[in-house]
């Protein structure tokens, strides 16, 4: 179980630079379906972003709600992307995207399924910390070709986190059979990325307090 979880943690790493290859070609975006193709080939940026779309599907997946759970995560990330896309910023986002894997992590790793409500709220808390972190990056480019390809944009990255979560809760409970959140797979997998997740956030915090002291 462990090799396998291992396996799952190093192909999640490796796929990140492959989706992150613009399906464009390094084109000029101009239309709805030139955004769309966009947020598909871009994906979620980083390690971060993706462990945490995983424990969204991990955690929906003992919810009974699998395939609803995820889209409150989803629409949060857009509204947060396309926030900051307008120049409205969240404060301490790294820090919160730290902290995202942490808290949703732990409650992986404690075996405690969480119910419809509480899941849904911590996904869309921190959907909007992950979504202005794209917006940092992405959706200003995005607006500046026009509004339809950001909206476009929206929905390739929606989509995509949105089938990576169905996918993760799918693999945990009809591959590796952990029908239940107690299950040592589960768990295991909210061991490691909440063990990410405490060194981010020790990172972030660091990263903070040392310009402070001058």
């Amino acid at each position: 179980m462990n090799k396998k979880l291992i396996l799952i943690a190093s192909t999640s790493l490796l796929a990140s630079p492959a989706l992150a290859h613009h399906p464009l070609g390094g084109l000029p975006m101009q239309t709805f379906s030139d955004g769309v193709l966009s947020g598909i080939g871009h994906p979620l940026l980083g390690f971060d972003h993706l462990f945490f779309v995983v424990l969204v599907g991990i955690v929906a997946a003992y919810t009974g709600f699998l395939r609803r759970a995820p889209l409150a995560y989803v629409g949060a990330m857009a509204i947060g992307c396309l926030m900051m896309s307008f120049g409205i910023g969240l404060p301490l986002k790294e820090f919160m995207i730290g902290l995202s894997l942490v808290v949703v992590g732990y409650f992986v790793l404690s075996g405690k399924p969480l119910n419809m409500p509480t899941a849904m709220g911590l996904f869309a808390v921190f959907g909007l910390f992950h979504g202005s972190a794209f917006g940092d990056t992405i959706a200003s480019q995005e607006l500046a070709v026009g509004g339809s390809v950001l909206v476009g944009y929206l929905i390739g990255l929606g989509a995509l986190q949105y089938l990576i979560a169905i996918a993760a809760g799918f693999a945990m409970v009809h591959v590796w059979k952990a029908l239940e959140a107690t299950a040592m797979a589960p768990r295991l997998a909210g061991a490691a990325i909440t063990g990410v997740g405490v060194f981010l956030t020790m990172e972030n915090i660091e990263g903070l307090i040392l310009p402070a002291m001058g």
